[in-house]
């Protein structure tokens, strides 16, 4: 297959294939005697793993650890394991956090009125620095 038949099977840039190649989450592909580079069903199995697991929320490097642990028959679904347990709770922080920011921010909005100066306005006061001195 071609890079542009890869990329629609799969639903990524062209431009996303080669810059997982240069970052080693997917092999080089073989080139054909035009130079164009040729693809196999294992490299649309990869690519549809990398856009699932970036999907999930895993990194990169992530996902190249994850790769690797897949043929690693001995400890790999362990490993695996232990991996999107340690992504979920990444995002358990992450939920964490974001919902302080989001109850600052409401509280925030509720307490502009709307109207009025731009100095006296608590979500501008608070972006600048200025909450602390009222």
């Amino acid at each position: 297959m071609t890079i542009g038949a890869v990329a629609k099977r799969v639903g990524v840039a062209i431009d996303t294939i080669r810059y997982y190649e240069r970052e080693g989450l997917l092999p080089e592909p073989e080139r054909r005697a035009s130079g164009y580079r040729s693809y196999d069903e294992g490299a649309v199995r990869q690519l549809r793993f990398i856009r699932r697991a970036k999907d999930l929320g895993f990194t990169l490097e992530e996902i190249r650890d994850l790769l690797a642990l897949s043929a690693d028959r001995k400890r790999g679904v362990k490993a695996v394991r232990q991996r999107a347990r340690d992504r979920l709770a990444a995002i358990d922080e992450r939920i964490v956090e974001l919902t302080r920011v989001r109850n600052g921010l409401e509280q925030l909005i509720e307490a502009c009125p709307g109207h009025g100066a731009p100095e006296q306005c608590p979500i501008l006061r608070a972006l600048t620095g200025q909450e602390d001195e009222a």
